[in-house]
């Protein structure tokens, strides 16, 4: 969704609008430090169907978080990584994780981030 045209009465409206969307600060988190494909993004993000990741990079892509990279293999190659403007949020995200890990420390719990039974490269 391209913001341009919207009125904001607060920041913090408008940053939410960009990475509000379900999975859109998971998306954005795991692809802080690398490219990834859907694929990968998808055995990552476990709990959000294939369509709801697709939904939700499409809106990314729009607001010019991320960018989507086709290649012109068989089968065909997509690999997804941040935009100068995504990168930006990193402070943004490191907080949110950094609160969630102090809130789940808290009360005894942990995170289960993992494609397997080893953490995922940003929540080691």
């Amino acid at each position: 969704m391209n913001n341009e045209h919207l009125e904001y009465n607060c920041p913090v409206d408008a940053t939410l609008d960009m990475i509000g969307g379900k999975y859109k600060s998971l998306i954005l988190w795991h692809l802080i430090d690398t490219t990834l494909r859907f694929g990968e993004l998808r055995r990552l993000i476990t709990q959000a169907t294939p369509k709801m990741i697709t939904q939700q990079l499409r809106e990314l892509e729009n607001d010019q978080l991320i960018t989507r990279t086709v290649y012109q293999v068989v089968p065909p190659k997509v690999e997804y990584q941040l935009t100068e403007l995504g990168l930006s949020l990193r402070p943004i995200l490191t907080a949110m994780y950094e609160w969630g890990a102090g809130y789940l420390s808290d009360r005894g719990l942990t995170a289960n981030c993992s494609m397997t039974d080893s953490p995922c490269q940003n929540c080691q």
